[in-house]
């Protein structure tokens, strides 16, 4: 299993998303500590499989956030599962594991498999309406759900996602105040060294995604805002 508790910085890459070698290069070689593959929409075995042989060419650890059964590609150093916490819909809660079980139960090493409470802070975003997330109230309520996955679930990661828009930092401090002892990821609208530092000085990791394909120096510089 990669240690991702050292983790500060991680970029996110989509397989539906087009980057050229040079800009993966870029990215694999920044010094960022791990590469994220996953996504909401479009995401195939072949376009996984794809992304992570260009990915394996360099040092740099790979895990594969899996949102879809017909996208589990063998070959990656960790696969993070995700549990919606707050889902509207249950079937994203436990249903697509149990699929994933029967289907592949025999074939996995569970010493490659990492849990992860994710908290869709968005409700805007694509995945937001894919999982009928309920909305967060209040930081109270944020504090609530980080407090569900790592004290009633025992998830060693909670996943606080904004997918797109940059999140409110109350919200973010509430959930690392909840997740205690777990892991807390951050993903969403980092756009900036700033914001990237922002929400570093908070989350134990950042995520940083969207912004590689529209300003990939900006991108690029949230390594060095986090990392120094």
């Amino acid at each position: 299993m990669i240690d991702y508790r050292s983790w500060r910085h991680t970029f996110k890459l989509d397989p539906d998303k087009s980057i050229d070698d040079e800009a993966l290069e870029a990215i694999c070689e920044s010094g960022t500590d791990g590469i994220i593959v996953g996504g909401t929409y479009g995401i195939t075995f072949d376009n996984t499989l794809d992304l992570m042989s260009r990915i394996r060419r360099y040092a740099v650890p790979a895990v594969l956030e899996i949102s879809s059964l017909d996208a589990v590609v063998p070959g990656f150093d960790s696969y993070l599962i995700p549990l919606v916490i707050n889902a509207g819909d249950p079937n994203w809660i436990f249903s697509p594991h149990v699929s994933g079980l029967k289907a592949y139960g025999s074939y996995i090493h569970w010493d490659e498999i990492i849990a992860e409470g994710y908290l869709i802070a968005n409700p805007d975003a694509g995945v937001a309406e894919l999982t009928r997330a309920r909305p967060i109230e209040d930081a109270a309520e944020a504090k609530a759900y980080a407090q569900v996955a790592t004290k009633i679930c025992r998830l060693p990661i909670v996943y606080v996602e904004y997918s797109g828009t940059y999140g409110d930092p109350q919200i973010v401090r509430a959930c690392k105040n909840g997740a205690d002892e777990a892991h807390l990821f951050y993903g969403g609208g980092i756009r900036t060294p700033q914001q990237a530092a922002e929400m570093a000085a908070i989350a134990d990791t950042i995520v940083v995604g969207n912004v590689i394909y529209d300003d990939l120096q900006a991108a690029l510089a949230t390594v060095k805002a986090v990392k120094g």
